[in-house]
């Protein structure tokens, strides 16, 4: 028995616990908590201990989020191997290939979408070539019970022109057409850097800022260039930006967005990332992203913070049915 107080905390969830002897998941808020409480005691009942978790939830929102936070408390503390996967809208808890709970929504799923495949983890297209950033996302979903593949995966499939005026339109046209050609679930992102003082550029144009298949350091070297005039750092604010597209045959898109602040330095820093990583000073911090480890850069990124925003909206929009 440890005396270890876990937490986890964002803007929609708060949740404080512990592994001690008769425990029990309680609320200080008004939210209503419809949570499967009853069947993990049955599952992880201790005789001696009972329900070996104390939980207290300041504020609520995902089942998902509530057992992930779980899950990890008895990893650690119990020596447990278990996996939350999300499928269709549903919670399942697995471990060693075991499966152990079916947390379904109220709406139900649909039984056919969720028994096409004997594989339990889903597969996710991320629709990018970039292995950099097929890598972050890789290391995000991989937690949440997902394969991810990539567009190099499927080398026949043709590239789509990146010709929206938005980040938006740039992300629906990539999710959209690759999910028709290949009836997959696909996730496209449109990310960009914006420089407040260059009046948001070079925004959906990063990539070929110093023109079409500019290379990571020309397009930092144009970014400089353009900034030689701008001497004072506060002067030089920017955001990463992305907007995620999540498409599949017969739905409607899901659609999210989130930025990342940061300035833009006078000379690169770091050997990690891509991009304009490198030049992208963290907030307040002084670090560029580029001296970010994965794990760092993945708790705070703008994909991260995207990819945020995505879990809290993806089991409903999974379970709903095709248009």
């Amino acid at each position: 028995m440890t005396n270890n107080i876990y937490e986890y905390k964002d803007d929609q969830d708060w949740y404080v616990g512990s592994y001690s002897i008769f425990g029990g998941i309680r609320t200080l808020t008004d939210d209503e908590l419809e949570f499967p409480l009853f069947d993990l005691s049955k599952i992880f009942r201790d005789e001696e201990r009972g329900f070996p978790l104390s939980v207290t939830v300041l504020r609520y929102s995902s089942d998902y989020r509530l057992l992930s936070f779980i899950v990890d408390i008895l990893n650690q503390e119990a020596n447990r191997n278990l996996e939350v996967i999300q499928r269709q809208g549903a919670l399942l808890l697995v471990e060693n290939g075991k499966l152990l709970h079916v947390e379904l929504p109220k709406e139900g799923v649909d039984v056919e979408a969720f028994f096409e495949t004997s594989r339990v983890r889903e597969t996710l297209l991320i629709a990018t070539r970039n292995e950099g950033k097929t890598k972050e996302f890789r290391a995000i979903f991989d937690k949440l019970g997902y394969d991810v593949e990539n567009l190099n995966d499927y080398p026949d499939l043709p590239e789509v022109a990146e010709t929206g005026m938005t980040f938006e339109e740039n992300a629906r046209l990539k999710a959209e057409t690759i999910s028709k050609l290949t009836g997959k679930m696909v996730l496209a992102d449109d990310s960009g850097l914006k420089v407040d003082v260059l009046g948001g550029l070079p925004g959906v144009w990063s990539a070929r800022f110093a023109g079409v298949g500019a290379s990571d350091e020309e397009n930092n070297a144009k970014l400089l260039h353009e900034l030689a005039m701008v001497f004072e750092l506060k002067d030089r604010s920017a955001q990463f930006h992305t907007t995620l597209v999540v498409a599949s045959p017969g739905k409607e898109s899901l659609v999210v967005e989130a930025d990342w602040p940061g300035y833009i330095n006078f000379e690169p820093k770091g050997e990690n990332g891509f991009g304009y990583d490198p030049l992208f000073l963290v907030g307040e911090t002084g670090k560029s992203s580029a001296e970010l480890t994965l794990e760092e850069k993945n708790s705070q990124s703008h994909r991260a913070l995207a990819v945020k925003k995505l879990l809290e909206v993806f089991p409903s929009w999974q379970s709903k049915p095709s248009l």
